[in-house]
């Protein structure tokens, strides 16, 4: 491979279901690096498994990119000068490039059943030995006419040897290679076949993927070789490890949709940022990579060779680091979208008191999850709702009864009504140095018992920022009448 080539990469998911975190991290780190070299990223779909594929599974693949920060220059929807980047609109090129190995003698119809096919593995499976096609080649080939599978007739029996980006040199048998099935019956090309012929008519300079195909590499060489065309240079990821770190993610440790942590309030830049340093390793203590700065730090020489687990501590607490970076609009609104209808209904419900609320949220939420979980369980019914509650809650430790609360409480009323409600300071302000002189706990606790009816809340000082003069008063007014009765 010539490495002063422009650099291409691609992304080439199955249609045959939803868009698991596996995948995702395979076209970040393709992504990533045709960006940083100013190259390109393509999008290929490889839809010739037509039994498998599930419907809407592509337009599905590309929300998924797209809600990830993952632009394509080249794709199903802007094919340019590839015709189509759908392999299934690629039937006669692939059947092109057979017929050019037909030619030289390095392909030929399968002339045997599935039936018969299936004999020869049983035998080679009853004797203890590994089943190979080749052993099993026709002694007369017949001419092909597209109506029986074409397989590939491996130049030579060898031993292999490449050099893997990642891995460095690697190295595989005679054992791993064997007459292999190129084009089916239907017309419709396998994955051995296709993606070697795709990559090379699309300049593919640089191919990134899972552990899985490195025993089928040694097949991938003999196509090369036989094809006479370049290779590509080959980067092997790391496997994407569960929460244990001892096996490799399933589905119900993690490997969901992608599209599901968006539902969970999970921001792109944050599970962009999670899933780069999941194998790769930017070699500093920088974990926080926003903008552009994760494609200017990204290279090959940082992709481990072991895997690196699926924390989604990790997630959590990376989210709430990019929460953070947002703007007290952005939080406004997220919180907004992610508020039950239970409490949306309560008859104080207003935009300016959620909008007041918010930070207070984002103290302590990591995602959407968290915030319904919380809304559920009463935090936020406080601002939206007068709140009840036993009058018990508003004696202070130290008291003897709830009674020595209410002279604090109307003294507080009274340098409250003076007060300028414009932010946190201000209340603070006009109330401070008394709490100050007759005790913090005495003065804050029932204030703040007052304001939410809560055993835990935020400090009075943002309880009644959010809740506005009027409603302030009118709760203490009424804590006060409790005492009273």
């Amino acid at each position: 491979m010539d490495h002063n080539k422009k650099v291409v990469t691609r992304f080439a998911p199955s249609p045959t279901g939803f868009l698991h975190i596996g995948g995702v991290r395979t076209a970040l780190f393709a992504y990533l690096f045709a960006r940083k070299n100013n190259g390109t990223f393509i999008l290929r779909i490889e839809d010739t498994d037509k039994n498998r594929e599930v419907e809407g599974s592509i337009e599905h693949i590309k929300k998924s990119l797209t809600w990830l920060g993952i632009d394509w220059d080249f794709g199903p929807n802007n094919p340019g000068e590839f015709v189509s980047c759908l392999q299934s609109d690629r039937l006669t090129i692939y059947k092109k490039y057979a017929e050019k190995l037909v030619a030289k003698g390095l392909a030929y119809p399968d002339p045997y059943t599935e039936e018969e096919t299936a004999k020869f593995r049983e035998q080679a499976e009853a004797e203890g030995r590994p089943f190979l096609f080749r052993n099993h080649r026709p002694e007369t080939i017949e001419e092909w006419d597209g109506t029986r599978p074409l397989r590939f007739r491996v130049p030579e029996i060898k031993r292999y040897e490449w050099n893997d980006a990642v891995r460095g040199k690697l190295t595989a048998g005679e054992e791993m290679l064997d007459d292999f099935i190129i084009l089916k019956s239907d017309g419709y090309p396998t994955y051995n076949f296709a993606h070697i012929i795709d990559d090379l008519e699309m300049g593919v300079t640089h191919v990134m993927r899972g552990e899985e195909f490195i025993s089928s590499t040694p097949r991938f060489l003999s196509l090369y070789d036989a094809l006479e065309i370049e290779r590509p240079i080959l980067v092997t990821l790391p496997p994407i490890m569960g929460p244990d770190g001892k096996k490799k993610l399933s589905k119900r440790d993690g490997a969901k949709d992608l599209l599901d942590f968006e539902k969970d309030g999970y921001l792109p830049e944050a599970m962009r940022n999670f899933l780069a340093l999941i194998g790769w390793n930017p070699g500093t203590d920088q974990e926080i990579f926003p903008d552009k700065e994760l494609e200017n730090a990204f290279s090959l020489e940082k992709i481990q060779r072991s895997g690196g687990a699926f924390n989604e501590e990790k997630l959590c607490w990376m989210n709430k680091k990019y929460l953070e970076l947002k703007d007290d609009a952005f939080k406004a609104n997220y919180f907004e979208d992610s508020l039950p209808e239970s409490i949306k209904s309560l008859p104080q419900y207003s935009t300016e008191r959620l909008t007041k609320l918010a930070p207070t949220v984002f103290e302590r939420i990591h995602n959407k999850v968290e915030i319904v979980a919380a809304a559920e369980a009463g935090e936020y019914s406080y601002a939206f709702s007068i709140p009840s509650y036993d009058t018990e809650l508003l004696k202070w430790k130290n008291d003897d009864s709830v009674a020595s609360a209410l002279p604090r409480l109307e003294k507080a009323m009274t340098f409250l009504e003076q007060a300028d409600f414009g932010s946190e300071e201000t209340i603070k302000n006009a109330l401070w140095d008394y709490a100050e002189v007759v005790g913090r706990g005495e003065v804050l606790w029932p204030l703040r018992a007052a304001l939410s009816g809560l055993k835990q809340s935020p400090n009075p000082f943002s309880l009644a920022f959010i809740l506005g003069k009027e409603e302030t008063l009118s709760r203490i007014k009424t804590a006060c009448d409790k005492i009273s009765a």
